[in-house]
C-alpha cells in the first residue's frame, strides 16, 4: 500500500504539471468530440492522432497522457450520438441505444445524457482505483485465461442475449445468428479460403465493424425517418430541461456499481473490451433488477448499466497493457504501439524503471475522469438541443455524418454502397420487430468466438474435451445455463402463482 501511495504521489506530480494538465484537458475534450461522431470510436480516434502526438516531439509521458485522454474521452462521447440519434459511437455504446434513445424520444435527452455522464464517471474512476490498488495481481490472473476459457466466456455472453432485448427471445437469437453470419464473411485466416464473398474483391478482408454499425443503425434510422416524413407520421421530438436528479442516482446506485464491477473485470481480459462488458452488464441488470419489463423502453437502469460498464472496461483494458505489456483491447494495442514508438517497454519493470510514465498515466486518468464530468455536464443542454433541429434537416445530417465517418476511416467507395445495403436490411429488420443490437453483438462476438475455438482445438489436436478442462470454463458454462434456465423457471412460477 505504501508503494501505491508513493507511486500515485509521484504520478500526480507529473500529471499536475501545467503542460501535462493542459494535455489531459485537450485530450478529454477532443476525445468527446471524436466519440460523438457515429462509428469513429476511440480506436480510430487514437490511431488518427498518434502520428500527430509523435510528430510534436512530446516526452513519452506527455504523449501517452494525451492519447489516453482521447481514449476515455471518446468512451464518454460515444453516448451522445447513441442517445440522441440512435447511432452508436462505437461498439461499447451499442447497448446505450436500447434505453438511451427512447428516453430522448420522450423528451428526456438531458436526463439521459447527464445520467450517462455520471455513470461513466463512476465506472471510469472505479476502474482506475482498482488499477492502482491491484493492477498487477489482476493482470496476472487475466492472462491465465486460455482459448477454451474465452470460448466459455463467449457462450456466456451469447446466453445473456437470449432475453437481453425485445419481447421475443427467438427473434433475438436469430438476430445474433445474423451477426455471426456477417462476421464469417471474408478469407478464412487458417485455410485461406474465401467465405461468402460471392466473388466480390472488396469484402475478401471481411466487413469492417464501422460499416456494419453505421449501416444497421445510422442508415436504417435515416430510412425510418424518411419513411415517417413521406407518410406524414413525422412528429417533432419533445425537449425539456430534464437533468439527472438525486432520486435517479439513488435509484441506480447499485446498477452503476454492478456495471462498474462487471466492466472492469471483463475489461482486464485481453481481447474482450467494452462491447462484451456492456452487453453482459445490461443482461445481468435486466435479470437482477425488479420490475425490469421497462428495459428497452427508456428505463434509466438500462442506460446506467452499460455506460458504467464500458468506461470501467476501458480502464480495465489498461491493466494488462501497463503491467504485462499485453493489450486488453484494440485501443490499448495502439497505446502499446505508442509506448514502443518512444522506446518504452511496458511491463512490471516499467513501474520501477519509468515510474513517471506508469504512475503519471494512472494519475492523469483520475484527473481526466473529473475533467470529463466537468466538461460534459454543462454541455448537456447544448447536446440535447440537437433534437430541436427539424427532423427533415436532421435526416441529411445523419446521412452526411454516416458517409463522412465511414469514408474517413476506410477510404473505400465500395463501403458506401455497403452501408446503404445494410441500412435497407436494418430497416427491414426494424419493420419485422427485430432488435438490431443482437446483430451487432453477434458480429463483434462472432470473430472472438471463432478465433478462440480454433485455437483451443488446435492445441488439443481436435479434442473437444479441452473446452471443459478448466475451472474458469466450467464456471462460465454453469452461469450460461443459469441465465437461460432461471428466467424460464421464474416465468412459469409467476404464471402458476397468477393462475392460483
Amino acid at each position: 500500500m505504501d508503494a501505491v501511495i508513493t507511486g500515485l504521489s509521484a504520478g500526480f506530480a507529473v500529471a499536475f504539471q501545467p503542460f501535462n494538465l493542459s494535455l489531459v484537458l485537450i485530450g478529454c475534450f477532443a476525445g468527446t468530440l471524436i466519440g460523438a461522431l457515429p462509428g469513429i470510436g476511440p480506436i480510430n480516434g487514437v490511431a488518427i492522432l498518434l502520428p500527430i502526438a509523435y510528430g510534436l516531439g512530446l516526452p513519452p509521458e506527455s504523449a501517452l497522457i494525451l492519447l489516453a485522454g482521447i481514449y476515455y474521452g471518446a468512451e464518454y462521447g460515444g453516448r451522445i450520438s447513441s442517445i440522441l440519434l440512435n447511432v452508436p459511437g462505437d461498439a461499447g455504446a451499442v447497448m446505450t441505444t436500447l434505453d438511451g434513445n427512447p428516453l430522448a424520444k420522450r423528451g428526456e435527452a438531458g436526463r439521459a445524457l447527464s445520467l450517462s455522464a455520471v455513470a461513466s464517471f463512476f465506472g471510469g474512476t472505479f476502474a482506475v482505483v482498482l488499477m492502482s490498488l491491484s493492477g498487477p495481481a489482476l493482470a496476472s490472473y487475466a492472462v491465465t485465461f486460455s482459448p477454451s476459457d474465452y470460448v466459455a466466456l463467449m457462450v456466456f455472453a451469447f446466453a445473456s442475449l437470449a432475453s437481453l432485448v425485445g419481447s421475443n427471445p427467438v427473434k433475438t437469437l436469430l438476430a445474433a445468428v445474423m451477426g455471426l453470419m456477417l462476421a464469417s464473411i471474408g478469407i478464412d485466416a487458417n485455410t485461406g479460403v474465401a467465405r461468402y464473398t460471392f466473388g466480390i474483391p472488396d469484402i475478401l478482408a471481411g466487413i469492417d465493424f464501422l460499416v456494419v454499425v453505421i449501416g444497421l443503425f445510422g442508415m436504417a434510422e435515416l430510412i425510418h425517418l424518411v419513411e415517417q416524413q413521406v407518410t406524414g407520421k413525422l412528429k417533432p421530438l419533445a425537449l425539456d430541461k430534464s437533468f439527472v436528479s438525486m432520486k435517479d442516482l439513488a435509484f441506480t446506485k447499485w446498477t452503476i456499481l454492478r456495471g462498474s464491477v462487471i466492466g472492469f473485470f471483463i475489461g482486464i481480459l485481453p481481447g474482450t473490451g467494452a462491447s462484451v462488458a456492456s452487453a453482459v452488464a445490461y443482461g445481468t441488470e435486466k435479470r437482477v433488477a425488479p420490475n425490469s419489463e421497462n428495459f428497452g423502453k427508456g428505463d434509466i437502469r438500462g442506460l446506467a448499466a452499460p455506460e458504467s460498464a464500458n468506461n470501467a472496461a476501458a480502464g480495465g483494458a489498461m491493466v494488462p497493457m501497463l503491467t504485462l505489456g499485453i493489450p486488453g483491447s484494440g485501443t490499448t494495442a495502439i497505446l502499446l504501439g505508442a509506448l514502443l514508438l518512444f522506446n518504452v517497454t511496458p511491463g512490471p519493470l516499467m513501474f520501477e524503471q519509468r515510474p513517471e510514465i506508469a504512475w503519471g498515466l494512472i494519475a492523469s486518468m483520475y484527473i481526466g475522469n473529473v475533467a470529463l464530468l466537468v466538461i460534459n455536464l454543462p454541455l448537456v443542454g447544448l447536446f440535447a438541443r440537437l433534437l430541436t433541429i427539424p427532423q427533415q434537416y436532421l435526416t441529411p445530417l445523419i446521412a452526411v455524418l454516416a458517409f463522412i465517418g465511414v469514408y474517413s476511416v476506410v477510404s473505400n467507395p465500395h463501403d458506401l454502397y455497403m452501408i446503404t445495403l445494410l441500412g435497407v436490411f436494418g430497416w427491414i429488420l426494424r419493420k419485422l420487430d427485430f432488435s438490431l443490437a443482437p446483430v451487432i453483438l453477434g458480429f463483434v462476438l462472432g470473430g472472438l468466438f471463432e478465433d478462440n475455438l480454433r485455437r483451443a482445438l488446435s492445441i488439443s489436436g481436435g479434442d473437444w474435451s479441452i473446452l471443459l478442462n478448466s475451472g474458469n470454463s466450467i464456471m462460465l458454462y454453469v452461469l450460461a445455463v443459469i441465465v437461460v434456465i432461471v428466467p424460464i423457471w421464474l416465468g412459469r412460477r409467476k404464471k402458476k402463482a397468477v393462475e392460483a
